[in-house]
């Protein structure tokens, strides 16, 4: 396909070649970069630090969790309320799209049992190296090191470190700082893919947010996402299990709203709180009880496996000469963390009488405080409002500009929708703003191939 749009791009009797400017490196400005250079696209890449896809990396550390296997529908409801808008995006690439892409990399995918998709051989830095690869080759220049200002209030090209367009220009100059000084550069079409404003050690600091806003440009505000949650943990617990996993538990949390959830799985002890995928998944709904009354509330269920009536017979039945604690380990399972939460939580009257003691066990309350700061988390939510764009990810406001990623205002939880919204919303800022550079400029096909 690539071949053949060359082919009608070298066949027209205009001889300009549009040009494009990304503006980071992470999957979503990745994948803007790849559809642009795809479609016969001059493209020029800008990113803050010494080399792309920093965030990319980090979070495959552990395993590099690409996607997720289940059914279009669930996939979609992930993104919650941002899911009507999400919709498009991700119909146009969805799971099954972005394995095989990464398969035509060279780079070929597992569904684990959780129906999580990772690559083979789990590590994100091959499937980086092999992007990179191509976006070379299809004639992507990389600035690094070139962290972006803004857009210069003077429509002057003086000290631009790549060629201005044979066209005349239809995006403003944009100022970049670099280490040997401010440089500015201007393309036909701007694709803004500057993350959102977690990691901010990685890049994504959230820098632009007042720059979009001084041009008009509407932004909810970022707020953590995928984030821990504060307990205020005593000085003895903290200090004993702060790190240590709660595993095999169901937490139970009733939404503002009404709406009675349930999820099990397992979370993480932190000197401050709570954390984990049992958490991420509840991020938002967290937050927002937050917001409303000053605290949320949830009930951990630490024995699962066993009804309310057989816990309360275990912790009933007579224990002679052995301690509470020896008790509750061999008749429910209660030991380690588990029997260390109890103590935390309970005073000392309740933590005896067997009755109450056996309903805590079934439904312990937390109390959560204030989400964890937004460095901390793992992605963020808010960014520009998809009000703000058209149906191709375009500025409203800024013509020729299109945003993708995570500085759009929407969120989803870990286990690969993240980096899925990256890349489908990445794939389409390039491929809306290839087809917006076809209505003004005719200067590649009206009509592009998919």
């Amino acid at each position: 396909m690539y071949t053949e749009l060359r082919s009608t791009a070298d066949a027209m009797v205009a001889s300009v070649i549009p040009t494009a400017i990304v503006i980071g490196g992470g999957p979503a400005g990745l994948m803007a970069a790849e559809r642009l250079g795809e479609l016969g696209i001059q493209v020029d890449l800008y990113d803050a630090m010494p080399s792309v896809g920093r965030k990319f990396l980090l979070a495959g550390k552990g395993g590099l969790n690409l996607t997720h296997a289940e059914a279009p529908a669930q996939f979609l409801g992930r993104f919650d309320q941002r899911s009507a808008q999400m919709a498009p995006l991700l119909e146009a690439f969805d799971a099954d799209a972005l394995r095989a892409w990464s398969l035509a990399l060279g780079i070929d995918t597992f569904v684990g049992s959780s129906q999580r998709v990772f690559p083979v051989g789990m590590k994100a830095a091959p499937l980086l190296r092999a992007c990179l690869h191509r976006l070379r080759e299809r004639g992507v220049r990389f600035h690094m090191r070139h962290r972006w200002l803004g857009w210069a209030d003077t429509d002057t090209n003086g000290g631009s470190d790549n060629p201005p367009a044979a066209a005349a220009p239809t995006t403003p100059l944009l100022r970049f700082a670099t280490a040997g000084g401010e440089i500015s550069a201007r393309a036909d079409v701007v694709v803004l893919a500057l993350g959102g404003g977690s990691w901010a050690r990685l890049g994504s600091d959230g820098a632009w947010v007042p720059v979009l806003g001084a041009r008009g440009v509407e932004v909810a505000p970022l707020q953590p996402a995928n984030c821990g949650f504060d307990v205020a943990w005593s000085e003895h617990f903290k200090t004993r299990f702060a790190g240590q996993p709660l595993k095999s538990v169901t937490a139970r949390f009733t939404d503002v709203h009404g709406v009675r959830h349930e999820r099990a799985g397992e979370m993480i002890i932190s000197a401050n709180g709570v954390e984990g995928s049992l958490i991420y998944a509840w991020s938002a709904m967290l937050r927002e009880a937050i917001a409303s009354t000053g605290n949320a509330s949830i009930e951990l269920d630490l024995a699962p496996g066993r009804t309310q009536e057989r816990v309360n017979d275990e912790v009933a039945h007579p224990r002679g000469a052995r301690s509470l604690s020896s008790h509750l380990q061999s008749r429910v399972g209660i030991h380690g963390v588990k029997a260390g939460l109890l103590r935390e939580c309970l005073d000392a009257d309740t933590y005896r009488e067997p009755a109450l003691l056996a309903t805590a066990i079934k439904s312990l309350r937390l109390t959560l405080t204030a989400a964890r700061p937004l460095d901390e988390a793992i992605s963020s939510a808010g960014g520009v409002r998809f009000e703000g764009l058209d149906e191709a990810l375009m500025v409203r406001a800024l013509p020729g500009v299109f945003c993708a990623g995570e500085m759009l205002d929407w969120e989803a939880p870990t286990g690969g929708y993240l980096l899925t919204g990256c890349f489908a919303s990445g794939r389409a800022a390039g491929e809306g703003a290839a087809r917006w550079l076809a209505q003004v400029k005719s200067t590649i096909p009206a009509e592009m191939p998919t």
